[in-house]
């Protein structure tokens, strides 16, 4: 238990901005209530962009997310983590392979898959067990798709729905990879070059934003 309060290279909750952040949306009170507040600030207030996948590890540490205040499900994760721990709440990274139905066309074929590796998210201890956390997708993208946006009240697991507010299929949950004390850069990254050469080929060496350059439907809502 003691080793998922501490701050690492990438949960850098010992960073000024990282623990003014939590604590100020923290606030006082039960710390189950703490934990709801910050998933909520994660998730809402960091605008989720798939686009902010990169190769450059320094990137995933969670200052650098809270800086840039946007970044996909992986980068959220770790800044939930980090303001979890810095207001004392034991916290891990979960990942879990999903398969998402309404990922652009466009997207898919640069992926040649429609199934997202190492989905991220957070298990925090509540209340004596563990509970999971996903401030992935933001509130003004959930409208802008039609996806209900996830609540968390600290004591169920919140995970993606299967379906969206409309009925269709959304995220399907395959398999879990496992849960960690810091982000796994090297098994992460080996993973992503094995199972998206095409992509991650595109990518390297290219200054910018490849993937947005690509897949324009996710701005445009086509």
């Amino acid at each position: 238990m003691e080793v998922s309060l501490r701050p690492t290279q990438f949960i850098d909750f010992d960073s000024p901005a990282v623990r003014d952040f939590a604590h100020d949306v923290a606030g006082m009170g039960p710390t189950r209530e703490k934990a709801v507040r910050l998933n909520l600030a994660v998730r809402d207030r960091v605008r989720y962009d798939p686009y902010s996948f990169n190769l450059d590890p320094d990137h995933y540490r969670a200052s650098r997310c809270l800086a840039a205040g946007a970044g996909f499900c992986v980068h959220k994760a770790i800044l939930l983590a980090a303001c979890a721990r810095a207001v004392g709440i034991s916290a891990r990274l979960g990942y879990a392979n999903v398969r998402n139905h309404l990922t652009s066309p466009r997207l898919s074929a640069l992926m040649e898959s429609d199934v997202f590796r190492w989905h991220g998210y957070v298990s925090l201890h509540l209340g004596g067990s563990w509970v999971k956390a996903t401030p992935a997708f933001d509130l003004g993208l959930c409208r802008k798709f039609g996806v209900t946006p996830l609540e968390f009240d600290g004591a169920h697991d919140s995970v993606f729905h299967p379906y969206d507010s409309a009925g269709r299929r959304h995220m399907e949950y395959l398999e879990q990879i496992g849960e960690f004390d810091d982000f796994p850069q090297d098994l992460f990254f080996a993973d992503m070059r094995q199972h998206y050469p095409k992509m991650i080929a595109m990518m390297e060496g290219r200054p910018g934003s490849p993937l947005r350059e690509a897949d324009r439907a996710f701005e445009t809502g086509e």
